[in-house]
């Protein structure tokens, strides 16, 4: 897959990341010279970090290679294992530490994808890209203590800003989407419920609702997988006392 920096000259680095992660579905989703407000950690060795690299995926890609790899979905977390082992592999080869999206302490990682650029908020919380919608994920950083050479992104509007009706605001069976933040007990009260199985089944109505990106759309599977992972992290917040009325998204 075509990388989100592709219409600019990039750094020989970030090129070579895409070759190092062809056929996986990862790809280089933008990249900044962090200052101190961003919150990026330390290297092992002291130094500050001079540039992070986010990569991610968008659309069915990924899902593809990696249901070919792990035909059967067992064990923890098997599709960050697998990512994992795929962004480890890359930053052993360029000399690169690693911050995973997935593991704590939990990374602002939307924060830094919008300093990358390319992406807006969209009304229900997920970032929004212009091509990809609401399809697409950033698995994690990787830290170069070297200042690499960056394009900059091309300038974009939100597609949120054009789309009157706004469907993904009213999608929602359970009106999790509220002003003050998102009802994470009210979204998993209803996938659990009977009247949820069509969130259960295929993943969140309201994403779908989204009339940006739909090519790039999760297949059901996908969507399913990813929001029975969305229930188990919330009930053990829930289970464990982590979790209030309102929660991020």
């Amino acid at each position: 897959m075509a990388g989100a920096m592709d219409a600019v000259q990039r750094d020989g680095t970030l090129a070579e990341i895409d070759r190092l992660l062809a056929g996986t579905g990862l790809f280089v989703r933008g990249a900044f010279h962090p200052a101190p407000e961003d919150g990026v950690r330390g290297l092992a060795d002291g130094r500050a970090a001079a540039t992070v690299v986010l990569v991610g995926n968008a659309g069915k890609p990924l899902w593809d290679a990696f249901r070919r790899a792990v035909p059967e979905l067992s064990g923890k977390d098997p599709l960050d294992t697998w990512v994992d082992a795929h962004l480890e592999r890359a930053a052993a080869a360029l000399g690169a530490e690693i911050v995973f999206a997935t593991r704590k302490p939990w990374p602002p990682i939307q924060r830094w994808a919008l300093k990358a650029g390319g992406v807006h908020r969209s009304p229900i919380g997920i970032l929004i890209h212009p091509n990809f919608g609401l399809w697409h994920v950033y698995r994690g950083a990787l830290l170069f203590a070297r200042t690499l050479a960056l394009p900059a992104m091309p300038a974009t509007a939100s597609p949120c800003e054009t789309c009157a009706k706004k469907p993904c605001l009213s999608a929602c069976p359970a009106d999790a989407f509220k002003p003050e933040g998102f009802d994470m007990q009210a979204c998993v009260g209803h996938v659990e419920s009977r009247k949820g199985k069509a969130c259960a089944t295929g993943g969140c109505l309201a994403r779908r609702a989204c009339p940006v990106g739909r090519a790039h759309a999760y297949v059901p599977e996908e969507g399913a997988f990813h929001m029975a992972a969305v229930v188990r992290t919330v009930r053990h917040w829930i289970d464990t006392g982590k979790a209030g009325a309102k929660g991020g998204h």
